[in-house]
């Protein structure tokens, strides 16, 4: 899998809706590659499923998206934001990427078994395997496959969501908060999963609130703070040595720091300000901060970018 590469461009994303624009993803840039997980975090609202989806065309009519995003691989690269629904859906969706949903019991249909959704993605996907061979890896018996949905506990049904993902091979696997409605240890298993996915040679992109279960997996973390990259960085980097005071603000308010909540509410997405949209909940905030700062240039690929998107981005004694 060596040669591919995610690489996203300024990619930005608005809703119309009645009476105003939701301004859900902003200028975002950033990379994914295999052999690496990249751990999108912030708070719940912020735009990081709808940046997930947009990956894979999967927003709804109300939506506009520009910015680019390229898979690359050594034969060549495909922009997805201006790629046809059927190359999508016959070449990226399941083969390139696979989609790990949020909720994954939700989003398996109620009416037929395990089993049968597993054979019928596997058929649509043109794989050899069976569904017994298929989750053979993920901790599920041949017996389990025959339950409905409502039928498998939230473990079974997040295993279940992980081998269809993987049913069509892809190198790149979207994660879309899974460890939603799951206890703790359910949440180590399935972080555990996506390490050894990364371990394999795939890529992971992870969507999370969950600072821990990135902190578990993630070799680099991108935060995100009403629809916009604020900091990107290598993992222990970030969770240590934060450089944007909204990041530094996530990680002393997990329960094995400070446990100390950001003051104030993040904006709405249909009134974002022109400046920093982090400054009325900062306290190093000052007039600076009516311009809205950037992140660090992409470097061009293959490169890992590193630092914050602020005026005042904290040293490490302020961190």
């Amino acid at each position: 899998m060596s040669g591919r590469l995610l690489r996203a461009e300024d990619l930005t994303v608005t809703f119309r809706i009645p009476g105003g624009t939701v301004r859900a993803v902003s200028d975002a840039s950033f990379e994914v590659r295999p052999g690496r997980c990249l751990a999108l975090v912030g708070e719940s609202g912020c735009g990081k499923s709808v940046l997930a989806h947009a990956l894979l065309g999967l927003l709804p009519g109300n939506a506009t998206v520009s910015g680019q995003v390229w898979l690359e691989d050594d034969g060549g690269s495909l922009e997805l934001l201006s790629a046809a629904p059927d190359v999508l859906a016959r070449r990226v969706r399941g083969r390139e990427i696979g989609l790990i949903p949020q909720s994954p019991a939700t989003h398996l249909t109620p009416v037929r078994t395990a089993r049968a959704q597993l054979t019928e993605a596997l058929r649509e996907l043109g794989s050899a395997r069976d569904a017994d061979d298929l989750v053979s890896g993920h901790g599920l018996r041949p017996a389990d496959l025959d339950r409905y949905p409502h039928e498998l506990s939230g473990g079974m049904a997040q295993r279940v969501a992980n081998a269809m993902a993987l049913a069509g091979d892809p190198w790149l696997v979207l994660a879309d908060e899974p460890t939603s409605g799951l206890d703790r240890p359910l949440v180590e298993r399935a972080m555990a999963t996506l390490r050894e996915l990364c371990d394999e040679g795939r890529a992971v992109l992870l969507i999370t609130h969950d600072l821990r279960a990135a902190e578990r997996v993630a070799d680099d973390i991108a935060v995100m703070y009403a629809s916009r990259l604020v900091e990107i960085g290598p993992a222990a980097r970030v969770l240590a040595r934060p450089r944007h005071p909204y990041t530094a603000g996530l990680v002393a308010a997990q329960p094995d720091r400070e446990f100390t909540p950001v003051p104030g509410l993040p904006p709405e997405l249909t009134a974002l300000p022109d400046g920093c949209a982090f400054r009325p909940r900062c306290t190093r905030a000052d007039d600076a901060c009516a311009v809205r700062p950037a992140l660090p240039v992409l470097p061009a690929p293959p490169a890992l970018m590193d630092g914050a998107a602020c005026h005042h981005p904290m040293e490490t004694a302020d961190a």
